[in-house]
């Protein structure tokens, strides 16, 4: 038996598993008083925006896949749009070529609030009161900080001292940064929502009264001071103050919807994901290219047929997923494209970047997507020591943030797979009479005309936010994701080979064993993050590989990265058995701050 950091958990009552300890078990509470996985999904994400603000926040976006019991698998897009004054000439009016990667500029029309109340609308069982009351608690009265959050506001000081100053009230109050062991409040945050719920008490019944917060939301006091920090000009990465786009039409006109996952089916598994203005179906472009006989678990041949794979489908997302054009997505999970793409697959490491022809297509890259990475330096690498995709400064200077994850399964059988991201403590400044900042997800649009990917208003951009969903014999036995950015469908991918594939613990799948299994990814496609350079060849591992790995996958030509023990992939997972009821729960050790919960 292999090693484990936790045992993964079991019980028949009810599983949460998030990047947060006090999230996860702010959900199991709301299983604990009689709610359902949905509403309990809802708590842990609005705590996960006080405890979490260097990763989230209320203005952020998420992509949710829910599995309510006995129904099917549907996708929650809580992804905005990009604005109506947010056109290519715009910005290149202001001598941009790229969308910056912080300010309003950067800001779609927020998401992930809308999609929370309506999943509680529609699935849940609580009052607004209800949920919230776990956020508003924490907000107000504070919680100790984990230490990445100090970290990250020590890393942009010099911009909240000098320019973003509403966000320097908040996270340096008296000039120090939040660290372990003190009390972090947000009481704007707090005000925010008791506000909200003060505004909507007299709406009527439940249902009525989460639509009357959405309203509120959309047309009411939040919307007017977002709008009014859209407004004020803000340094961002380009080096000058810029207004942003975003108006009052734009916050009203847009709602979180509904929509179909895409599946693919492997193995006596489907699995589920979120359409291509997510980086979702990378994933299952994986399990297509993958051969019918796989190489010996963590072989090198195993790690390298995954990296050559990945690569192979990173460039077709590229070339071909984005929400501003129809998406092959038929011809590009197909077995005769697949069959031909896992020829391209040979012994030696292939450093370019090979989007495929789906249907006879011909595919486009964007300009700057063949650009190495944009490091001063000149070697073309940069490697993030907090590993996971942790908010850092680049060498560049600039700023980028993460994301989160939240899993939940439920006595009756509901489950729920969350990534929320966005509206980072470091994409904006903070929105003094709020509590928290715009996010910055338009950076992963080009400016450049006629791409999937251009920059359109009315339009999505297109994501690396990608929960996953997996059924056997069409029922739901499997919820899981990380944060990490372009790294999401990679460690996801090993996580899901993992569980799928070796033996089974106490009569379960090894959910934990999986999550701590040595992982890696690669950065020889084009990031999604500004300034979007790629690293090509590149591929990161964890220091536990096997020395003999190593060895290997550089005689084959990767240019191989050896990173801390604990530093690729933080992911969370929930199951449960459709025969004997069990559920189970891991969360992942890197980081410190994930947690399973559950009985």
């Amino acid at each position: 038996m292999h090693f484990t950091t936790r045992p993964t958990l079991q019980g028949t009552f009810g599983m949460v598993s998030s990047t947060h300890w006090l999230a996860s078990q702010s959900a199991m509470a709301v299983l604990e008083g009689g709610g359902n996985a949905f509403d309990a999904a809802v708590a842990g994400a609005f705590v996960l925006h006080v405890v979490e603000p260097h990763l989230n926040g209320p203005a952020g976006e998420v992509p949710i896949l829910l599995a309510p019991a006995g129904g099917a698998v549907r996708v929650l897009c809580g992804q905005g749009v990009a604005p109506a004054g947010a056109t290519p000439a715009h910005y290149r009016g202001l001598g941009l070529d790229l969308v910056p990667g912080t300010g309003p500029l950067a800001a779609a029309v927020p998401g992930a609030f809308d999609a929370w109340l309506l999943l509680l609308r529609d699935h849940g069982t609580k009052s607004l009161d209800d949920v919230l009351g776990y956020a508003i608690g924490y907000a107000e009265h504070g919680h100790a900080p984990v230490e990445n959050v100090g970290l990250t506001v020590d890393s942009v000081r010099r911009l909240f001292e000098t320019e973003w100053t509403s966000s320097a009230e908040l996270y340096l109050p008296g000039g120090r940064a939040p660290r372990p062991g003190t009390l972090l409040r947000n009481p704007a945050l707090a005000a925010t929502w008791k506000r909200l719920l003060a505004e909507t008490a007299r709406a009527g019944g439940r249902e009525a009264r989460i639509d009357a917060a959405r309203e509120v939301w959309r047309s009411g006091f939040i919307a007017e001071a977002l709008v009014r920090q859209s407004r004020r000009p803000t340094l961002d990465t380009s080096g000058e103050r810029h207004t942003g786009t975003l108006t009052e039409a734009d916050l009203a006109g847009w709602s979180a919807t509904y929509e179909t996952p895409v599946t693919y089916d492997w193995n006596g598994w489907t699995v589920c994901k979120a359409g291509p203005w997510s980086q979702g179906p990378v994933l299952l472009q994986q399990l297509a290219l993958l051969p019918p006989e796989l190489p010996a678990y963590g072989s090198a041949d195993y790690v390298h047929l995954l990296v050559e794979g990945c690569k192979l489908a990173m460039a077709d997302r590229e070339a071909w997923y984005g929400d501003a054009a129809e998406v092959p997505l038929a011809d590009l999970l197909s077995d005769d494209y697949n069959a031909a793409r896992r020829a391209l697959v040979g012994d030696k490491a292939d450093h370019g970047l090979r989007p495929g022809s789906p249907g006879g297509r011909t595919p486009r890259l964007p300009a700057l997507a063949l650009a190495p990475a944009r490091v001063p330096d000149g070697s073309g690498r940069r490697f993030d020591p907090l590993g996971g995709g942790e908010p850092t400064v680049a060498a560049d200077g600039t700023t980028r943030g993460d994301t989160c994850h939240l899993d939940v399964v439920d006595r009756w059988g509901n489950m729920i797979a969350a990534t929320p991201s966005g509206g980072w403590l470091q994409s904006n400044p903070v929105v003094p009479e709020l509590g928290f900042p715009l996010g910055t997800r338009l950076q992963m649009t080009w400016l450049e005309e006629g791409l999937p990917g251009t920059l359109t208003p009315g339009r999505r951009p297109r994501t690396t936010l990608t929960p996953s969903l997996a059924l056997r014999d069409g029922v739901p036995v499997l919820a899981f994701g990380t944060p990490g950015g372009d790294q999401q469908d990679q460690w996801q991918l090993h996580f899901f080979l993992a569980a799928a594939l070796r033996a089974p613990v106490r009569g379960g799948l090894d959910l934990q064993g999986a999550v701590d299994a040595p992982n890696w990814h690669n950065d020889s496609f084009p990031s999604s993050f500004h300034p979007r350079g790629r690293q090509p060849g590149s591929v990161t591992v964890e220091s536990r590989t096997e020395p003999g790995v190593i060895e290997e996958l550089r005689r084959r030509g990767h240019d191989v990265t050896v990173g801390p023990a604990w530093s690729e992939g933080r992911l969370c997972a929930v199951a449960r058995d459709p025969e004997t009821g069990v559920l189970s729960a891991a969360a992942n050790p890197r980081g410190m701050q994930g947690y399973a919960v559950g009985r």
